[in-house]
């Protein structure tokens, strides 16, 4: 488990090693401003599939089937942003988000 209590790996600017990007689709992002924040990974009919904490940097990540997707982050406020992303097999599609 991660410091943040949970089986995600934890959220670098850099792939997790041992991750072959061949034969992923990976959604990742920086979330600046927000302090305290959470991603949450919701599929085209917009039903919840996972979350995860955004890390001190600001940084996320999902490992996703390719497709579109919506990330949903969640911050103190009151602050919700929806960005629809398409994950494609062997990217990285990056995401930022100002708070």
């Amino acid at each position: 488990m991660t410091v943040q209590g949970c089986a995600a790996p934890e959220q670098t600017v850099a792939l997790p090693v041992g991750i072959d990007l061949a034969k992923q689709a990976v959604i990742q992002g920086v979330v600046s401003g927000a302090g305290t924040a959470y991603a949450r990974l919701l599929d085209h009919s917009g039903e919840f599939t996972g979350e995860v904490v955004v890390s001190d940097e600001g940084i996320f990540r999902f490992f996703a089937a390719p497709g579109t997707w919506t990330v949903r982050i969640i911050a103190g406020g009151g602050f919700t942003k929806d960005i629809s992303v398409e994950a494609r097999l062997g990217e990285v599609s990056e995401l930022a988000v100002a708070v």
